[in-house]
């Protein structure tokens, strides 16, 4: 069994003419054995893989814990890799996996209380759940209340539907990488999704 490599900080990865690596070349890079490319993808996508895991199993320790299982298992399985898809498709294909049999294996266990469930958005640094010096009180408890309950409701989804969604809203995959990543046809990943936001929608009247 291959040694956890170190996760230290690596700038980007580009050719020797300047022309930036593919997700997919820079895993080739770490099949041929460069632990500073695996570096650069985990630093890349420890917090999308954070988000996602967090979404999944509702606790922080678990998310932390199955994350990094996610990209101990890309590492292991370096040697296999086939940049025959996007890289972000057989990474979420991973995690999707593990979330699967995480959800199963902790179906009776209650979720752990948090403050907030969402990480800072990657672009602007800013948490979802943090209150906007725009809003008055009473539009930020509204906002508050309307993400706990979007939650809860995609929480509450069939298995199918839920990962579906967290896959194309959250992590803004389209029909095509979604039904790679669940092995599904893109017609399935389109019903699946319809009948999800449909589900939602009917659900969250309320705060439309």
């Amino acid at each position: 069994m291959a040694s956890k490599p170190p996760y230290g900080a690596s700038q980007g990865i580009a050719t020797p003419s300047g022309e930036e690596l593919s997700d997919a070349q820079v895993m080739l890079r770490v099949k041929a054995g460069d632990d500073s490319a695996f570096d650069y993808l985990v630093q890349k996508y420890r917090r999308p893989m954070l988000s996602f895991m967090f979404r999944m199993a509702h606790n922080a320790a678990a998310a932390e814990d199955l994350a990094q299982e996610v990209f101990l298992r890309v590492y292991r399985s370096r040697g296999s890799y086939e940049a025959s898809a996007k890289f972000t498709t057989w990474l979420y294909r991973i995690a999707t996996n593990l979330a699967v049999n995480h959800a199963r294996d902790r179906r009776h266990e209650r979720p752990e209380k948090m403050v907030s469930l969402d990480e800072p958005d990657e672009n602007s640094g800013v948490t979802l759940d943090v209150a906007d010096s725009a809003r008055t009180a009473e539009e930020t408890i509204m906002r508050r209340e309307r993400m706990a309950a979007i939650r809860r409701r995609v929480q509450a989804l069939p298995e199918r539907q839920r990962m579906a969604v967290l896959l194309h809203k959250y992590q803004q995959m389209d029909y095509r990488q979604i039904a790679e990543v669940l092995k599904l046809s893109e017609s399935a990943i389109k019903s699946l999704l319809f009948r999800a936001y449909e589900t939602l929608r009917g659900q969250l009247q309320e705060f439309v």
